[in-house]
C-alpha cells in the first residue's frame, strides 16, 4: 500500500511540473503560483473536512508541527514561483524537473543523514553519486 501511495506522488508530481510548465507562458509566475495554491488549500481543506466529519480520525496537532508545515509551506510556494519563472524563460520540463528534483535529492539525503541522523547504506552513497552524475550530465548536456 505504501509503495502505492509512492507511485501516486510520483505521478502527481510530474504532473505538477507538466502543468506548470505548460501554463508558465500564460499566467505571471507569482499569479499562477498563488492560483495552484489556492486549489491545493481547497482540496486539503476538503480532504480534512472528509477527515473531520466522516471518519473518528483524531485531528492530531502541536506548535513544532505548525511551524514546520508553514516553513514547508513557504520553501514549497517559493519552488512555485521560481519553478514559474524557470520555465517561462524556455526551459524544457525535461530538463529542469530532473535538475530540480535531482538537486533536491541531494539536498534531502544530506539533510537526512547530517541533520536527521538517518543511516545511509553503501548502495544508497552509490545511489545518490549516480543522481549527481546524471544531474552533472543533464547540465552539462544543456550547455553543449
Amino acid at each position: 500500500m505504501t509503495y502505492g501511495l509512492v507511485l501516486l506522488a510520483a505521478l502527481m508530481f510530474g504532473l505538477y511540473n507538466v502543468f506548470i510548465k505548460i501554463s508558465a507562458d500564460h499566467i505571471q509566475a507569482v499569479l499562477g503560483a498563488v492560483v495552484l495554491q489556492f486549489v491545493a488549500a481547497f482540496i486539503g481543506l476538503a480532504m480534512l473536512s472528509y477527515l473531520h466529519f466522516a471518519t473518528p480520525t483524531a485531528l492530531t496537532v502541536t506548535n513544532r508541527g505548525l511551524l514546520l508545515s508553514a516553513l514547508a509551506g513557504v520553501a514549497i510556494g517559493l519552488v512555485e514561483i521560481i519553478s514559474f519563472v524557470i520555465y517561462g524563460r524556455g526551459m524544457a520540463v525535461a530538463l529542469g524537473n530532473p535538475l530540480i528534483v535531482g538537486g533536491s535529492l541531494v539536498v534531502t539525503t544530506a539533510v537526512g543523514f547530517v541533520l536527521l541522523r538517518e543511516e545511509l547504506t553503501p548502495i544508497q552513497f552509490v545511489a545518490i553519486g549516480l543522481v549527481l552524475l546524471g544531474i552533472a550530465l543533464l547540465a552539462w548536456s544543456a550547455n553543449r
